[in-house]
């Protein structure tokens, strides 16, 4: 019962650190795609006779990009948040699962204590019965 209790703990750790990894993953694609936007708030200018020639239309454009900006931020904010969440279940399954992990080493000397037990009486039972054979 035992083992089943710590498969399971090692299967749920695994499978919180595949999550972690997925949100790492996003919170990267989010921070960069801020990086490139905030480069084309920086890169964006006003061309003669091109399709931004306003300044207000520029500036309009330039706080749309901001705007998407603050919304990846709280995007980033609710996957960190998430992540912190998942690093605590982590750390709790592993404690779990270690605990599990020493009562079968627990066990485990235990049997082989037992065994060993065993043994020793036979071997005494064995040489005691030598003995009083001659």
């Amino acid at each position: 019962m035992i083992e089943k209790l710590y498969q399971l703990k090692k299967l749920q750790t695994d499978q919180k650190l595949m999550e972690k990894a997925q949100i790492v993953s996003s919170i990267n694609q989010i921070d960069t795609e801020i990086m490139f936007t905030q480069q084309k708030i920086n890169t964006t200018s006003v061309e003669k006779y091109g399709a931004i020639s306003d300044f207000s239309i520029l500036a309009i454009h330039k706080n749309t990009m901001r705007m998407h900006i603050k919304k990846l931020n709280l995007q980033k904010n609710t996957y960190v948040k998430k992540l912190d969440t998942i690093i605590k279940e982590i750390i709790d399954l592993q404690k779990e699962s270690e605990q599990y992990k020493y009562i079968l080493e627990e066990q485990k000397q235990e049997e082989m204590q037992r065994k060993l037990l065993i043994e020793q009486e036979a071997s005494d039972e064995y040489i005691q019965s030598k003995y009083i054979n001659r």
